[in-house]
């Protein structure tokens, strides 16, 4: 019986590790990574364990075999030569904080990182952010110099989830973050949900920055526009795509 039940437990991991590959590779085909700055992970919940990419190796060199399994509860990796990614403790802290996601990017893109670096928070300003993001995306605070020389990639990550119980936000309808002068985290239900988010904040980054460009003082967002455009495709009552 335990033979017959490990068959699709080990289906089940192999087939994480091939998306959390695809999802880093899909970082590079949208331009979000530069070199080997860059990864996703995603999770196992039910076996308590994470897949993400290893540390330093670059994209095209890599494989599905080559994802680094490691411990939800321990961050110990499992039988992998290779060594994790080195923010694999902001990872973790995410998911060990909120139950609900199923994967976690991080990427130094051009303009999320400008706003991060900037210590801003991206502003709602339109539909096209409102349809993913539900308000301000926002950036933490610093990092004090303790938290940084100290368990520096776990401080990260808490960091980000004292800025959302700060700001009650909730990790599905905000999935991002900017890490003061760091760069971007984005979530979602799957690896491949949280490459997408990847994608969705960039882009919002950018037109923020032209909009600022064309218009220094654009104004406030509508919040019953903010509040419909997220809805119609997140909330209890969405009608967006197919059923």
């Amino acid at each position: 019986m335990k033979n017959k039940m490990s068959i699709p437990n080990i289906s089940s991991l192999i087939l994480l590790k091939d998306e959390v590959f695809r999802a880093n590779l899909a970082l590079v085909k949208h331009n979000l990574v530069t070199l080997t700055w860059g990864n996703a992970s995603g999770i196992d919940r039910e076996r308590g364990l994470v897949v993400i990419k290893p540390s330093g190796v670059p994209y095209d060199a890599m494989t599905a075999d080559d994802m680094v399994v490691v411990d939800l509860a321990t961050g110990a990796a499992q039988g992998s030569a290779l060594k994790p990614s080195s923010d694999l403790a902001t990872h973790l802290a995410l998911y060990r904080a909120w139950p609900e996601i199923g994967g976690v990017v991080h990427a130094h893109s051009l303009y999320a990182t400008a706003f991060a670096q900037a210590c801003r928070d991206t502003p709602c300003l339109g539909t096209t952010h409102a349809d993913h993001f539900y308000g301000d995306v926002p950036c933490t605070r610093d990092l004090t110099q303790a938290e940084v020389e100290g368990e520096y990639e776990a401080n990260t990550g808490a960091v980000i989830i004292e800025c959302f119980a700060r700001r009650n936000l909730q990790p599905l309808s905000m999935p991002a973050a900017l890490v003061a002068r760091h760069g971007p985290f984005t979530w979602g239900k799957s690896a491949t949900h949280a490459v997408e988010q990847a994608v969705a904040l960039e882009h919002v980054c950018h037109m923020a920055l032209s909009t600022f460009q064309i218009n220094p003082a654009p104004g406030a967002f509508p919040a019953y526009v903010l509040q419909k455009h997220f809805e119609r495709k997140h909330g209890p009552k969405a009608y967006y795509g197919q059923r």
